[in-house]
This record gives structure tokens, sequence and C-alpha cells, in this order.
């Protein structure tokens, strides 16, 4: 154990980071959830359920949206996880008692995101109108509640948990077989011997790390047809969107697992230590990135370490082009932390991998 320091780390390290994400990171009743309001009636019933949302510990009111275009703008983009609207003449129909329509649109691609927050909408809208409907108006309370509330849940209204785990899965299995799969490319060369061939070369560290990253791209590209033929066929997982804007996506997020994959390989001593890297890299990715647990039910700095992760922009690229048909425009702010990633992680691998040369 003295001699092979690293194991003894990834020995104390890994169980100790479960201990840290399972204990604070990962919550299934997510809060504070970022939340639109379109109201076309200026009232002060409106205003009296603006600020009910607004006080509330599930939503946080981020964008006061002026049209129904930017509703569905927010919502396909992930920008927002709820929107509600306050059609005209609201304040008009509750005052005739006639239960006016208050609209709930619910980004429900994640159902445990949003189930409990729904839930609690409807308790919260009577309880903010009860201080309004005091005296004359007293009457309105009716047994069923003096407002109709009415939920769409958007992208997936069945609340399919297929069609939320089946395309993360993609990203899942590219992440796991990827950077498992290269990390064990050059220790293995340096274990078999074979090591000295590749120095005594002239090729460069950047052709040789290239050299080892472009065959697997055929095999993940491979995997994730597979992936995605299933989820279509076995599943029922709609394609709404682009299929070969996904694939071109994919090429990025290939490219950086197999890049962390490559660096790893220059760092372990041998093939053990290189799977130790590997777990040690996806553990954080499968919990942190909003595959099984919600993202947004997080605390702020494990959501900012989740931003770092590749899989977490896919999971949403991915989940965004089939279930919302999602575009080029939308799923673009999330190609540039990715391509970032890459270029860092890369650029680490080559110089590492000049540190073996000498």
């Amino acid at each position: 154990m003295r001699c092979d320091r690293l194991t003894f780390g990834m020995m104390i390290g890994i169980p100790l980071l479960q201990f840290i994400l399972f204990g604070f990171a990962i919550n299934s009743d997510p809060k504070h959830l970022p939340t639109a309001v379109y109201s076309a009636d200026p009232s002060p019933f409106s205003r009296t359920l603006i600020f009910a949302l607004h006080n509330s510990d599930y939503f946080d009111l981020v964008r006061q949206a002026g049209s129904q275009e930017e509703i569905d703008r927010l919502l396909a983009r992930g920008e927002v996880q709820f929107a509600v609207q306050i059609p005209a003449e609201f304040s008009r129909r509750l005052l005739r008692g006639e239960r006016p329509v208050l609209l709930l649109e619910a980004d429900a691609t994640d159902p445990a995101a949003s189930g409990n927050a729904i839930a609690a909408l409807g308790s919260l809208v009577d309880a903010a109108l009860e201080r309004d409907l005091r005296g004359p108006l007293e009457p309105l309370r009716a047994q069923a509640g003096p407002v109709d509330l009415r939920v769409h849940r958007r992208y997936n209204p069945e609340i399919v948990t297929q069609l939320n785990i089946v395309p993360g899965l993609m990203g899942v299995v590219l992440t796991m077989t990827l950077v498992i799969i290269t990390a064990l490319a050059i220790t293995r060369e340096r274990e078999r011997g074979t090591m000295e061939n590749l120095l005594s070369t002239p090729a460069r560290p950047g052709e040789v790390m290239i050299g080892k990253i472009v065959p697997y791209i055929a095999v993940g590209y491979l995997q994730a047809i597979l992936v995605l033929a299933a989820a279509h066929y076995l599943f029922g997982v709609p394609i709404l969107g682009s299929v070969p804007l996904l694939l071109f996506v994919m090429l990025l997020f290939i490219a950086a697992n197999l890049a962390v994959g490559i660096t790893f390989s220059t760092l372990a001593r041998n093939q053990l230590q290189a799977m130790q890297m590997s777990f040690f890299f996806f553990l954080p990715s499968i919990l942190l990135s909003g595959f099984m647990f919600p993202f947004r039910g997080m605390p702020v700095w494990a959501q900012y370490l989740g931003e770092t992760l590749p899989l977490t922009h896919f999971l949403r690229i991915v989940r965004g082009i089939l279930l919302k048909g999602n575009g080029p425009a939308d799923i673009a702010p999330h190609l540039l932390p990715i391509g970032l990633f890459l270029v860092l992680v890369l650029s680490l691998g080559i110089k590492r991998y000049r540190q073996t040369l000498d």
C-alpha cells in the first residue's frame, strides 16, 4: 500500500466522495425552481398570485414574459422549469364566480424535478386568494377552489419515466465505456513493453493521442446508434428533432470523453490505476449531471461542479433534440462548455505525454 499510494488514495477518496455527494448534493425534492410569469390581467388578484409564487419555496420568478412565444422559447431551452399564465379578464371572471383558468406549463422532461412543485401549487393558489376573498367576496371561496388550475406537462404529458432515462443512457454509456477503454490505451502499451516502439517513432505527442482517439470515435458512434434505435423502437422515445444534428454534437461529446481517458492513461502507472481514475470521474458525472437525480435540486456548489462536466450538457442536448425538437440555436449554449472541456483536458494530456517522452 505504501508503494501504490494512488490506489490507497482512491480507496479513501471514492467512499468520501460518495458520502459527500449523497449526503449533501442529492435531493429528490427540488425547490427554488426557475419560473416565468405571463400576466395579461394587471389586477390585484394577479399581483397576489405572483407574490405568492415569489414567496414560495418551490418557485423562483426569474422572468416576466411578454408573449406566448417567449414562454415557448424559455421552456424549449430549459431556462425555466415552469411558466405560469394569467389570462385576460382573470379578475372579472373571478369576481363573477366563474372559476377562471390559471395555466401552469411545466417542463416534464424530468418528471421528478417538477412533481412536488405541481402538487403544492394548488393549495398555494387557494391560500393566496383567501386574503383577498373576504367580506362581500367570501362566497366565492368555492369548495373546489376559486380558480381552475390547469397543468400542461410539456414534452412528456403522460409522465413516462423512460422518456427521461433512456435518452440519458446514451450519454452515460458513452462516458462509461469510452473513458475506461481509452484510459487503458497508453498504460497497456507501457505494461506490455511496446511503449518504447512509440517513443522511437518521429510521431509527435498530439499525433499519437489523435491516433489513439480516432478509432474509438467509430466505436462511440456505433454505441450511440444502437442506443438511439433501441430507445425509439423498444421504449417509444420520440425523435422530434434532427438526427444529423444530434450525430454532429455527439462527435464533440465523444472526443471530450476520449480525451479524458487518454489523459488518465498518461497519469496512471498501470491499468489498475487507470481504471480507478476512470471510476473516480464517472461517479460524479452520473450523480451531478441530472441523470439520476434532479439537477436543480442540488445545492449551488454542486450545480457549479456539475456544469463543468460534459455529460451534464450532453443530457440537455439529447433530451432537447429528441423530446423538444430543439434546433442549433437552442443547443448552442451547451456546446461551448463541452468544447472548452475538450481543449483543456486534451492540452493537459499532450503536456503529460511530453513529460513521459522525457
